[in-house]
């Protein structure tokens, strides 16, 4: 705790961090205002249906990400997921198009381009996703709409504010990442995410305080043991690396001699980070809503339960998923002829393997190795909540669990701190991490 408050000083004392902070706070409580702010012609009293659809199930989770914005039919209902759809359609096109694989490489001026066509797109899936919005608000909260008003007059306009509000909300991200600590798109998603944890912390506490088979103070000092732990594994796991060896021949300066200078290339055992999880979540989607278009009884009950995240069948597919999205996502983003080659570029080598091919084949063999164990710890987490449902934990506190919202709180959580422990470093300031030093992300770590 001392040492949180002498940091807590010594970010005050830099006058650059102290603003970047400042703006920072102020772009969020803008954030979490609007997310209260109801859609013109809405009556908020009369929207119980609505908030009981996204108490469980699929729709919870959009409801967490946009902080609780969805069920209250907020201008910001729709939240950030959209752009997040978006910069993943363009991550798959800028691989498998020529003209976008150019684009990349032309640096700034093209990853400016890229994120120009992003926004483009995020802007057509609005305009997909808002009337998605407005008929499943038109379904189960019609009263909702104020007497006077018919809901044809009403879509039009509620479909640009809701289009505005999710791009405002990308602008507010946007200032965040170049005028604040960093990570702004991250760090909207992270807010949201926190702002259910009091509520659900709440009810939690009372139903294991309440109920007849709550399990009292025991109990809830075990469940906190078990989201502590999981925690813990996360931060450790997530920022696991398997160090390749590589030997760099330097010429010394007026000397005929080479000397080895050894460096490694980490491969990262969560190469791809949320992202299955992410896909896993959208495919999961699809057939509930198919099933539950087809309005048979037996399909009906089969779309329920996949649907319900706590179910086995969900569980099942959503394992098989995001494992064979960690290897696809893997395969697609990293491109190990391509680090081979750039290592013999360089005049690198690993230690008894020849450069080139057998690089590469050396380089898959070990990302083979990793990814499978990854994919496990990746699918293990993403089904925690489901895990925990077997301690009777209430379904909003065991988000909190596991899936996509602790991992999304994990890394937004590193990477700010590295952000500012970045900034406290340069003015010989020390930061909150022990270490001193933070592990680089990407790129060549020296020893």
């Amino acid at each position: 705790m001392k040492k949180f408050i002498e940091t807590l000083k010594n970010c005050w004392k830099v006058e650059d961090l102290r603003m970047r902070l400042l703006i920072t706070v102020l772009f969020v409580a803008i954030y979490r205002f609007g997310s209260f702010v109801v859609l013109p012609g809405i009556n908020p009293a009369n929207l119980e249906k609505l908030q009981e659809q996204t108490a469980g199930g699929l729709m919870s989770l959009l409801d967490m990400f946009s902080g609780g914005a969805f069920s209250n039919a907020s201008i910001f209902a729709l939240g950030i997921m959209p752009y997040i759809s978006a910069s993943i359609v363009m991550q798959l096109v800028a691989i498998a198009v020529p003209s976008f694989q150019k684009m990349q490489r032309e640096g700034a001026s093209g990853h400016k381009k890229i994120a120009q066509y992003t926004r483009y797109l995020t802007v057509a899936i609005l305009l997909f996703q808002a009337p998605s919005y407005l008929l499943n608000l038109k379904m189960t909260s019609a009263s909702a709409l104020a007497s006077g008003l018919s809901w044809t007059e009403f879509m039009i306009p509620a479909v640009f504010i809701l289009s505005a509000g999710s791009m405002f909300i990308l602008w507010l991200g946007e200032r965040i990442t170049d005028k604040g600590v960093g990570n702004g798109v991250s760090m909207i998603i992270m807010i949201g995410i926190i702002a259910r944890f009091p509520q659900a912390f709440i009810q939690e506490v009372s139903s294991r305080f309440t109920a007849i088979t709550g399990g009292g103070l025991v109990m809830f000092i075990v469940e906190i043991l078990i989201l502590y732990a999981v925690v813990c594994a996360a931060i450790l796991l997530t920022q696991a690396t398997r160090k390749v060896p590589v030997e760099y021949a330097k010429k010394l300066v007026g000397n005929s001699q080479v000397g080895g200078v050894r460096q490694y290339i980490p491969l990262k055992l969560f190469a791809a980070n949320v992202m299955p999880i992410i896909f896993a979540q959208a495919i999961m989607f699809i057939p509930a809503i198919v099933m539950q278009a087809i309005g048979s009884d037996n399909m009906v009950g089969l779309a329920q339960a996949l649907m319900d995240t706590r179910s086995l069948p969900y569980c099942i597919i959503y394992v098989i998923l995001i494992i064979a999205f960690t290897y696809f996502y893997t395969a697609i983003t990293l491109n190990p002829t391509q680090m081979a080659e750039d290592m013999k570029r360089n005049n690198g080598f690993i230690p008894g393997v020849k450069p080139g091919e057998d690089t590469a084949n050396y380089i898959e063999e070990i990302m083979s190795r990793l990814t499978f164990p990854g994919s496990l710890f990746i699918a293990f987490i993403a089904i925690m909540p489901a895990l925990a449902s077997l301690l009777d934990v209430q379904q909003a506190f065991s988000q909190f669990f596991g899936g996509t919202s602790l991992l999304i709180l994990v890394g937004v959580v590193i990477d700010t701190l590295q952000q500012i422990q970045s900034h406290l470093m340069m003015r010989h300031y020390d930061g909150l991490l022990t270490s001193g030093r933070t592990r680089p992300q990407n790129g060549v770590s020296a020893y």
